[in-house]
């Protein structure tokens, strides 16, 4: 697949969140939404991610954004996340990595010389049509919620 470009559109979601119950993004036509892809459940810079996300969720909300994140870890692992975390919003499971491969953010990766395949940290604002109206690919793990408000 082509890398996804501002203005194309938002790849279809048909997956299970950490209820194991089917989410997809037509659950969300008519809202925007901020698709957060991370690495993995638990991790540093994952938590601290998300709970940026959790601590501005209000001002996310009234500024009419749903917020989905989405890692390939199981939905039993997203539960124990977000009860650790008391996390918010819905987390997408996707351990066939189908939605990660739609977007584009599975990749190549480098850590400690060692190379290995994982998620590109990578964050899809989608407008309530559908349409991906912004891509942040240098997240800022401790402002996230500030790179989507700004």
């Amino acid at each position: 697949m082509s890398k996804l470009k501002i203005g194309d559109t938002a790849p279809a979601i048909n997956s299970v969140d950490q209820n194991n119950e089917s989410i997809t993004l037509d659950q969300f036509k008519g809202k925007k939404v901020v698709l957060y892809f991370y690495p993995k459940d638990m991790t540093p810079g994952c938590t601290i991610q998300s709970c940026n996300l959790r601590d501005n969720h209000k001002v996310l909300l009234d500024k009419g954004y749903v917020v989905l994140g989405c890692s390939v870890d199981s939905p039993e692992r997203h539960v124990k996340f977000i009860g650790k975390y008391d996390l918010p919003f819905s987390l997408i499971s996707d351990e066939v990595k189908k939605v990660v491969k739609d977007y584009g953010v599975w990749g190549h990766k480098k850590f400690m010389a060692k190379e290995y395949m994982g998620i590109n940290r990578t964050t899809f604002i989608i407008d309530e049509k559908g349409i991906i109206e912004d891509i942040i690919e240098k997240v800022k793990t401790k402002e996230h919620a500030s790179q989507i408000i700004n």
